[in-house]
Formats: C-alpha cells, sequence, structure tokens
C-alpha cells in the first residue's frame, strides 16, 4: 500500500464514523469494569477482619480464572456472526447466537458439577486461614449461580459486536456494572451481608444485564430477517468450525495465562515488595487493554464484515483508520503515565516502600502501550476472521520461542530483567501475527476474491 492510498484510507470519512460507532461505547463500557472491582474492595475493606476481604479476593480470582477461560464464547462469537451479517445471511446469525448460547450453558453445567473439586485445586496452593477459604467458598458457590448468565453475557456482546451494534454491548455491560455497584453499597455496607452480599449483587447484575440482552436482540432480528433454528442448534450441527475456533483460542488464552503466572512466579524470588509492586504496575497494562480493546472490537466486526462481503478495500480502511486510532491512544497512554503515573501509584497502595518500587520500574509500564498496541489490533483482525488457530499458535510461538528463553536468560537482571522479558513477549505478540497477515495477504489467501458472473 503506497502513501497515497494509505492517506485515502485515512481519510474516508465513512469507515472513520463506522469504526468509532463501535468504538466509543466499547471503550466506555470498558471503563466500568475495574469500577466494580474498586468498590468491591471498597466496601468489603470496611469490614473487622481481613479474611473476609481475602476470601472475596480469593474467591473472585477462581471465578475470573473460569471466565477468562470461557472468554472463547465472546471472541468467537464475534467472528462467525460478523461474516454471517456481511453475508446479510439472517438464518446463519440466529444459529450461531443459538449454538453460542447452548455451549456457554453446558459449560455452566460442567462447572456446576465439578465445583468442589474445582475449588480444592483452586486453592490446594494457598496457606490461608480456614476462615479466609470459608468466606472464599462462600463467594464462589454464591457466584456460580449467575455462570450461565455471566456466559451467556459474553455470548450476547460478541454477537453485537459482530453484528456492528456497539450500543447494545454498552448498555447491557453498563446495566452489569451499574447494578453490581449499587447493590454492594446497599447488601455489603447497609444491609452488612458481607462477603456474600457482594456476590448476591454480581449474581442479580449478571441477570439484569441478560434480560437487557435479550430484549435487545429484536431490533437485530427485524432488521435482518431469519428463521429459528433450535434443533440445529441443540445438536450443534455445522458446529464443527466454531468448536475448532473455541478450541483454539482456550489454548491461546491459557498460554497468555500461563505468561502472567510466570511473571508473579519470577517475581515472587523478589520479595514481597516486588510482588506488590508489579501487581501495582499490571493495573497500567489493565488500563491500556480496556482503551485499545474497544478500537480492536471495530477491527473484529468490520473486519469480518468485510471478509463476509469479500469486500477487500473495504478491509484495507479498516485496518489503516482502526491502527491509526490504536497508535493516537497508545501515545496518549505513555504521555499519560509518564505524566501522571506516579500519581497512580499513589492511589493504587499507601505504602511507602511499594510505592517506591513500582515508581522504579513504572518507565516499563509507561511505554508498553505502545509496545502492546500491535498484537490487540492484529488480535481483532484474526478474531473477526475466525482463524483462531493462527492466533493460537502466535501466541505458543511467542511463548515457547521468546518468553521462556528471555524470562531464562534474563533471570539474574532483577525485575527489570522480567519487564524487559514481558515487553519482548508483547513485540513478538504483534510481528509473528503481522508477518503471518501479510503473508497470507499477498498471496491472495486472507479473503477470497468475488467470484464474477
Amino acid at each position: 500500500m503506497n502513501k497515497a492510498e494509505l492517506l485515502a484510507c485515512w481519510r474516508h470519512q465513512p469507515t472513520q464514523r463506522k469504526v468509532w460507532a463501535l468504538a466509543a461505547p466499547m471503550i466506555l463500557s470498558n471503563i466500568s469494569v475495574p469500577l466494580v472491582g474498586l468498590v468491591d474492595t471498597a466496601v468489603i475493606g470496611r469490614m473487622d477482619a481481613a479474611y473476609h476481604l481475602g476470601g472475596a479476593a480469593v474467591g473472585a480470582t477462581l471465578i475470573t480464572f473460569i471466565l477468562w477461560g470461557a472468554g472463547f464464547l465472546r471472541m468467537g462469537t464475534t467472528g462467525f456472526a460478523a461474516q454471517a451479517y456481511g453475508r446479510s445471511d439472517g438464518d446463519a446469525l440466529r444459529l450461531v447466537l443459538l449454538q453460542s448460547l447452548w455451549m456457554a450453558c453446558l459449560i455452566a453445567l460442567g462447572v456446576w458439577l465439578l465445583q468442589d473439586v474445582l475449588f480444592s485445586a483452586g486453592v490446594y496452593f494457598l496457606d490461608s486461614s480456614p476462615q479466609l477459604l470459608e468466606q472464599a467458598r462462600l463467594y464462589v458457590g454464591i457466584r456460580l449461580v449467575s455462570l450461565p448468565a455471566a456466559l451467556a453475557n459474553f455470548v450476547l456482546v460478541g454477537w453485537f459486536i459482530g453484528a456492528g451494534k456497539g450500543r447494545a454491548p454498552l448498555l447491557l455491560l453498563l446495566t452489569v456494572n451499574i447494578t453490581n455497584v449499587v447493590l454492594d453499597i446497599c447488601l455489603v455496607v447497609g444491609l452488612e451481608w458481607g462477603v456474600a452480599g457482594a456476590a448476591w449483587a454480581t449474581v442479580i447484575g449478571d441477570y439484569c444485564g441478560l434480560l437487557l440482552g435479550l430484549v435487545l436482540l429484536t431490533p437485530v432480528f427485524d432488521e435482518l430477517p431469519g428463521r429459528m433454528r433450535w434443533r440445529a442448534a441443540m445438536q450443534l450441527r455445522g458446529a464443527a468450525p466454531m468448536l475448532r475456533t473455541s478450541r483454539d483460542i482456550l489454548i491461546r488464552t491459557l498460554a497468555l495465562q500461563a505468561v502472567f503466572y510466570l511473571l508473579m512466579l519470577q517475581g515472587a524470588r523478589l520479595g514481597d515488595e516486588v510482588v506488590a509492586a508489579n501487581a501495582v504496575l499490571l493495573n497500567f497494562l489493565l488500563l491500556t487493554s480496556h482503551g485499545l480493546d474497544g478500537l480492536a472490537h471495530a477491527v473484529e466486526a468490520l473486519g469480518g464484515q468485510a471478509l463476509g462481503k469479500r469486500d477487500r478495500p473495504a478491509l484495507k480502511r479498516v485496518l489503516v483508520v482502526s491502527l491509526g486510532w490504536s497508535l493516537l491512544v497508545g501515545f496518549g497512554f505513555v504521555l499519560a503515565f509518564s505524566l501522571f503515573g506516579d500519581l497512580i501509584i499513589a492511589m493504587l497502595t499507601t505504602i511507602d516502600s511499594v510505592r517506591d518500587t513500582a515508581s522504579a520500574y513504572l518507565p516499563w509500564m509507561a511505554w508498553m502501550p505502545l509496545v502492546a498496541v500491535w498484537s490487540y489490533v492484529l488480535d481483532g483482525l484474526f478474531i473477526g476472521a475466525t482463524r483462531a488457530k493462527a492466533m493460537r499458535n502466535a501466541m505458543l510461538m511467542a511463548t515457547v520461542l521468546i518468553y521462556l528463553p528471555a524470562a531464562w536468560l534474563l533471570r539474574d537482571a532483577g525485575n527489570h530483567g522480567i519487564w524487559l522479558g514481558f515487553h519482548l513477549f508483547m513485540f513478538a505478540r504483534g510481528v509473528i501475527l503481522g508477518l503471518w497477515f501479510w503473508h497470507l495477504w499477498r498471496q491472495g489467501r486472507w479473503m477470497p476474491r468475488p467470484v464474477s458472473g
């Protein structure tokens, strides 16, 4: 793509409007996610014993691990829904929704049946008090009540993004998170239900979001008529591509979780202050991902729709506009973290030694947005194309060929070595996916050319 074509893609106003019509609502909804965790910590932290807060934190971590592992429900649904919407295939669009919802129900049932085994495995290495483990078990048991709704909401958010309806996920996620926050205050502070109150607040929020999401389906169904193939959905007829995609995204997610786990273990060798400081610094990555994910979602939806239409120029415009804005937003994060990073650290911890340690390694996280931005945008591109196998392989290559050797070679470089290894890992993800896309695009294998006649 030459300079003139690049500028023409960037200046294409319809694409600019489409990208931000999806990205802006998703960025706003993503901002509400960390708010819930902060409120949970604040309200439970008012209780008289530390084991309440610790139990809720452990329970929330176990639930988050399950939900993060099931993230393929959101990502897999988006790509197939986007391509069906791009083809104006109402039947296929409905079938993707029904099959994904059925998969969510089966996963929830499996977790319910194995909850005792999963909880025991999750706390096996914890040397915690019986009171803390009791609170954690209470929290997990209540949260599992809403697991079907939470997983179904993953599906609905992915389906709406694929159909290019950015406001629907915004309304759904805001409903979940605002309901959660309000009930947190009412149940924990007002009624003094403790950890159980925080868990029930999330359960009610999940089901409120699900009910709203089901209502918001109607306008999309009216726009693109089709049949609801219930029997085919229950039998997962023709779902092999979706199942393969889900499998590959799950493997990719587990590899990513392994990297974060190893990062924590590496920090543990250097002492409690380093572990705490690294945990504080990872919040900067959380903020970055919430901002850039909105633009990645736009790539998923619009890139998938362009693929469904076999519209190569449209895909080029989407990629140029989304990547351009992602770089600008990433640079904004760099500037904000460089200027206000110490203030953010001070807001996250009151322990002076942890503050000083985190500030010493802040430059690594300040520049992380420009290193990570490539992998976010390219992940969105591959999700929209339902090329999960490539995403899986890229993640495994970045982990096995880059991160693990770097972690070993830099093991004596202290915490600077840990963050350098993580930077190399994030950069490698983007490079591998970028080269993979370029190879497929040059060979004409990314998007089949329209068949004439």
